[in-house]
């Protein structure tokens, strides 16, 4: 069922129910996952992400399941376990943590887009370029070292852009606006601050522009700024894992930028 989901926002949420800290058990992330492919906002959604292994407990149904693949076994069986996938199970894209030049042995013949998690600077971004991959990275997860400060995202945002590379993020992005967490203190980033900045990005903006955008707290204010944005495509940003589909669309809903009906 096709949603009314304008053009900055399709595809932006990967449903990442089965990890951390919403850790949904596969039987459960599942049923949900169809669900969301029958709703109003289904092009807001991505692919079910699903760990290499447990892919032996996935039980798809009848009808296609997309998934992207985490890969968080050892990379010479990540071609065995897809093949022994039932047929509906559509493999979209493959996500892993291990080191470039190891990925880079076994990943082409997966025949999917790859997302390489890489660390933080110039160093990582320009071992990537010439694989084919595309970054991810880390913004969120049990503790603050996890959380990288917005002038850290801003530099690799704006180097992303000047190799000419997209890039994909990965955790704590639950809510649409920078907020601090008030049961852990933790300082979240905004996935709505990460489009307008991704935006700012493409249109020559420079890291300290970039980081004040990513710092911002004034939810009207990015609003207002992502509404001039919503029939453009995401040149840079190719979306992120939530562990949550509800709470970014309540955030998007709330902020007036989605609603249902749509015809954006």
């Amino acid at each position: 069922m096709a949603g009314p989901i304008p053009a900055m926002l399709r595809g932006l949420i990967d449903d990442a129910a089965l990890f951390p800290p919403g850790s949904a058990p596969m039987e459960a992330a599942v049923p949900a996952h169809r669900g969301y492919r029958q709703s109003w906002f289904e092009a807001l959604v991505g692919p079910l992400l699903v760990p290499q292994s447990r892919l032996g407990d996935l039980d798809p149904g009848r009808r296609e399941l997309r998934i992207g693949v985490i890969v968080d076994g050892d990379l010479e069986r990540v071609a065995q376990d897809v093949t022994a996938l039932p047929p509906q199970v559509l493999v979209v894209h493959y996500e892993s943590r291990h080191p470039l030049e190891r990925l880079a042995e076994f990943a082409p013949s997966w025949g999917r887009p790859v997302y390489a998690e890489l660390p933080f600077g110039d160093e990582a971004l320009d071992a990537v370029r010439p694989t084919g991959f595309t970054p991810k990275f880390r913004t969120g997860g049990l503790s603050a070292e996890f959380f990288p400060a917005p002038e850290t995202l801003a530099a690799a945002i704006a180097g992303c852009r000047r190799r000419g590379l997209q890039f994909k993020l990965t955790a704590g992005l639950h809510r649409a606006v920078r907020h601090r967490d008030p049961e852990t203190g933790f300082d979240h980033h905004g996935f709505l601050n990460v489009l307008v900045a991704a935006a700012d990005a493409e249109g020559g903006a420079g890291v300290d522009e970039i980081a004040a955008t990513l710092a911002s707290t004034d939810a009207e204010a990015l609003a207002a700024r992502a509404r001039r944005l919503l029939a453009r495509s995401r040149p840079l940003l190719t979306g992120f894992g939530s562990c949550s589909v509800h709470e970014p669309l309540d955030d998007l809903t709330t902020l007036g930028l989605l609603r249902r009906g749509d015809t954006r």
